[in-house]
């Protein structure tokens, strides 16, 4: 069994046990709290959570252990809203802590909880391709080619396929004059493509890996460089595209089950370590993007050069993305491939 196998395997236990622990808990300060996180996060959050436990209790804490809730930043969300007892969040984007904020169980200006607007580190969709490239993929309009055949999440389902769906987007329409019409044929083209809609991150990988299905897996730049290490690198090459979207991974401490289970505290200084010098270096050594200078020059030579859209410059920002672009009849309905 792979590692990413027995990783998820536990995820999946930590989520079934959730709810009870929470409530369990609730009148006393707990020894240990839920991360509820996204799909392909288990193996970051693997590496942080025995560091932060160790800090922890070397600052004369109690000890205190970090669970993990891993699956499609969406249907998480909704896990939360339908009672699972989450301390705190670490998605990979905005709407759905906006989506917990809305229904009260965190405040409204979240964001500016901690620095980078709540988001320690980053990264860009990216293409992980066979050995040698055969199919010659180097940029977004490469996906929409005949000959080519894609696989990445279902973007009804995940926020990691929905920055895939905006970056090819937003590039598009960088290289049509801003058309909108040509940017929406490219993405039926590319979204036509798909050879298999999964419903999150970590199911398009084995897909891709185990099932051998499509010429290229888009996800996450430190997806595809972690694929690859772990896989072999004599079985896949990763292609960075010239320009692509920010990928921020915004956190928060989803404060009305904190408050309720009596763990604000360790949950605030969970999401402040991830700051941390030590949690930077973690984070850059899984082929995350980070904002810690000393680290980020450590390992500035991992990254290239890319030039990166965000969803404010290009889609006026998350809200009116998700009015455009993801509503029920918007941009995505009107361009998905029914299949």
């Amino acid at each position: 069994m792979h590692r990413r196998q027995f990783l998820a395997t536990l995820a999946g236990s930590a989520a079934l046990i959730a709810a009870p622990f929470g409530v369990a808990n609730a009148q006393q300060a707990p020894g240990e709290i839920l991360n509820v996180s996204y799909d392909i996060a288990r193996e970051l959050f693997a590496a942080i959570n025995p560091v932060f436990e160790d800090y922890w209790k070397k600052k004369g804490n109690a000890a205190v252990s970090v669970k993990q809730s891993h699956a499609g930043t969406s249907r998480q969300a909704r896990a939360i809203l339908e009672g699972l007892q989450a301390d705190v969040v670490t998605f990979n984007q905005v709407p759905d802590i906006d989506v917990l904020a809305k229904s009260g169980l965190l405040p409204a200006d979240w964001q500016k909880k901690f620095p980078n607007n709540a988001s320690p580190y980053y990264s860009l969709p990216a293409f992980l391709v066979r050995k040698g490239n055969p199919k010659n993929v180097k940029d977004w309009p490469d996906l929409a080619r005949d000959d080519v055949k894609l696989v990445f999440p279902n973007p009804k389902t995940s926020g990691n396929a929905r920055y895939t769906y905006l970056a090819g987007y937003a590039d598009a329409l960088a290289k049509n004059g801003n058309d909108q019409e040509k940017a929406k044929a490219y993405a039926k083209k590319m979204l036509g493509n798909v050879a298999v809609f999964d419903t999150g991150g970590r199911g398009s990988t084995t897909t891709f890996v185990e099932r051998q299905i499509g010429d290229v897996l888009i996800t996450f730049e430190a997806e595809v460089f972690s694929i690859r290490r772990e896989y072999g690198e004599d079985k896949f090459d990763v292609v960075i595209p010239p320009a692509s979207l920010l990928a921020e991974f915004p956190v928060a401490v989803v404060e009305k089950v904190a408050t309720r289970r009596g763990s604000t505290k360790i949950a605030q200084a969970y999401l402040e370590f991830l700051y941390s010098e030590d949690a930077q270096e973690i984070v850059a050594k899984s082929f995350h993007r980070v904002n810690n200078e000393k680290v980020k020059a450590k390992y500035a030579s991992q990254f290239p050069n890319v030039k990166l859209y965000t969803v404010e410059q290009v889609f006026g920002g998350w809200d009116k993305a998700t009015r455009d672009h993801f509503a029920e009849g918007a941009i995505l309905d009107q361009v998905f491939v029914k299949r």
